[in-house]
């Protein structure tokens, strides 16, 4: 399921983002989802917690969701 997400500044962290979308309840469950490798930030696998996402970029978690940042 592909979902548009709008943000207020100029970018979000990878690990924060997780957080207010929901996908995660806290940064040390963000942490530890990132760390299995199953985050893709634009096709590719990302491992850094602090990772920005800025508007156009595509997240991509492995149970299937996509998030499009607007």
């Amino acid at each position: 399921m592909i979902k548009e997400v709008s943000i207020d500044t100029e970018y979000i962290k990878l690990d924060q983002f997780l957080k207010y979308v929901n996908i995660v309840g806290s940064g040390g469950q963000a942490k530890l989802l990132i760390q299995d490798g199953q985050i893709k930030v634009n096709g590719e696998v990302t491992l850094q917690r602090g990772k920005k996402i800025k508007s156009g970029d595509k997240v991509e978690v492995s149970n299937g969701d996509i998030y499009v940042v607007k």
